[in-house]
């Protein structure tokens, strides 16, 4: 359980003082950084406000008159109570979702903090207590602990001071008990932590069964699938850093950016779970580049950040499949019923985006969005992710909105991977008949050598029996020269 919380000072410092300036009563946003149980420490390198929603109205506000409208005891004057707060729950949650994914490797939504009086904080206990637990299961790590716990930074300006709670969210209680006190203090972290970065090439080939087409799942739900099986490959991959291989317990002393390379288990690319060839129904293709990235501090050990990487790579790759997934809801047909078909006979019929169909009659390809980076934080990048048809200007006010910050025109952007695709480039017949073809001009190349090497044995053995040939008959001619040659002879001993 986090014991200590440790913030970035330089920014703190200068965000408490815009809230002092800004004039409003109370605000509500998300707190950015680390939470390590093994150290029982938590790091916040930044707060972010949560924006207006899409009325224009302010995420937080005060609710005059308070929750407690219990009866007063007989004989006892009723109690004024504190203005609480009044928290839109749904949208700070969906503003933590899209945070999230706007950051790298080790660093995540760690929980929330408010800006508010200290007799307004404490009569909203209960709606804090709900926040913080709609914004962890928005934005969940990627490796929980158990219980799992957000912190809760309270900034009072009546009077001024800064707070920090733990808040343990396995609890279904709303008690009191659910918040644990934490020592909270400033300093410089953002100028100890060690880069890592990783730029990872994949190639998936998922198969598509009729099976799952007679079960109406789609091709988004094979990528996820997809996915998640090569995360369990990726767990068992090995790491170099910096050209050398780690140990366990090894810890990085030096400063720069740390290359990452990932080596995979040996065989562990093939398909694990591929169906009989009575069902598979297409070869699905997804492919590119994943950059990947994370920030660990000097007490952690390399093995953490090898985690980091690996979780990146995967969180990375699932965030790009909801991008495409909800662009592809946008542009679904009012009637659905009729459009999830689509009719190639037809111009004016409507057709349904590859990724949420289960149409094989015709290869496709789409693209998925690519990484693009910026700075945020004193050297720390934040990510987001460009559609083929977007420009930079699109991140900028993301950007803008989300993370709250002052995009200058001139900001230079990373651009350190290549697009990502995904297609269905063959049928099953397609792959079988290209491989039977292949087989056939293999067996027909065979037989003409085959044919080469007989036609050549036998003009070897031809050969050889005309020497043979020829040698009986010379030595069948010298003996019957002979022999005669003895005749003559002895027929002229006999005259004589």
């Amino acid at each position: 359980m986090v014991k200590t919380v440790t913030g970035e000072e330089s920014h703190l410092t200068a965000f408490e003082t815009q809230l002092s300036q800004s004039g409003v009563p109370v605000q509500v946003g998300l707190a950015v950084g680390k939470l390590n149980a093994d150290l029982d420490r938590g790091y916040v390198f930044g707060l972010i406000p949560t924006p207006p929603n899409d009325h224009g109205q302010p995420a937080c506000a005060l609710l005059e008159g308070g929750p407690d409208k219990r009866k007063p005891s007989k004989g006892k004057p009723p109690k004024d109570s504190a203005p609480s707060l009044e928290i839109d729950i749904g949208w700070v949650a969906e503003h933590a979702r899209q945070v999230s994914k706007m950051l790298l490797g080790s660093i995540h939504v760690v929980g929330i903090y408010v800006w508010a009086g200290e007799s307004s904080f404490k009569a909203s206990s209960v709606e804090l207590w709900q926040t913080a637990k709609a914004v962890s299961a928005a934005s969940p790590f990627h490796k929980e602990c158990n219980p799992i716990e957000r912190i809760l930074i309270h900034i009072s300006y009546s009077p001024r001071r800064w707070s920090c709670r733990n808040c343990i969210l396995s609890s279904s209680s709303f008690a009191s008990t659910s918040f644990h006190p934490c020592d909270f203090k400033t300093g410089k972290i953002l100028s100890g932590l060690q880069a890592f970065r990783c730029v990872y090439n994949f190639e998936m080939r998922i198969p598509l069964s009729y099976k799952d087409a007679s079960n109406q799942n789609t091709c988004k739900d094979a990528i996820h699938k997809g996915i998640t099986r090569h995360a369990a490959v990726l767990k068992d991959a090995q790491a170099l850093v910096d050209g050398n291989l780690i140990y366990d317990g090894q810890t990085c002393s030096s400063d720069g950016m740390h290359e990452v390379e990932l080596l995979l288990p040996f065989m562990n690319g093939r398909l694990t779970d591929a169906c009989s060839g009575s069902e598979i129904a297409g070869l699905l293709v997804f492919s590119g580049s994943v950059y990947a990235s994370t920030y660990l501090n000097p007490k952690e050990s390399i093995a953490q950040a090898i985690s980091d990487i690996k979780a990146d790579i995967i969180t990375s790759l699932r965030s790009r499949l909801d991008i495409v997934s909800d662009e592809a809801e946008q542009m679904m047909p009012v009637d659905s019923s009729d459009s999830s078909r689509i009719d190639d006979d037809s111009s004016h019929a409507k057709s349904v985006h590859p990724l949420l169909s289960f149409d094989l009659r015709k290869p496709f390809s789409f693209s998925f969005p690519r990484r693009v980076l910026l700075p945020w934080l004193d050297g720390i990048f934040i990510c987001d992710y460009l559609q083929p048809f977007e420009e930079f200007k699109d991140t900028k006010e993301r950007c803008k909105e989300l993370m709250s910050m002052d995009v200058v025109s001139d900001i230079e952007f990373l651009e350190p991977e290549t697009t990502a695709t995904a297609s269905v480039a063959k049928s099953f017949w397609d792959v079988v008949l290209d491989c039977s073809r292949s087989v056939t001009n293999q067996s027909k190349g065979d037989k003409k050598v085959r044919l080469t090497e007989e036609s050549n044995s036998t003009m070897s053995k031809f050969l050889h029996w005309n020497i043979v040939t020829a040698g009986i008959f010379l030595l069948l001619s010298v003996t019957v020269g002979v022999w005669m040659l003895f005749l003559s002879n002895d027929h002229k001993s006999q005259t004589i």
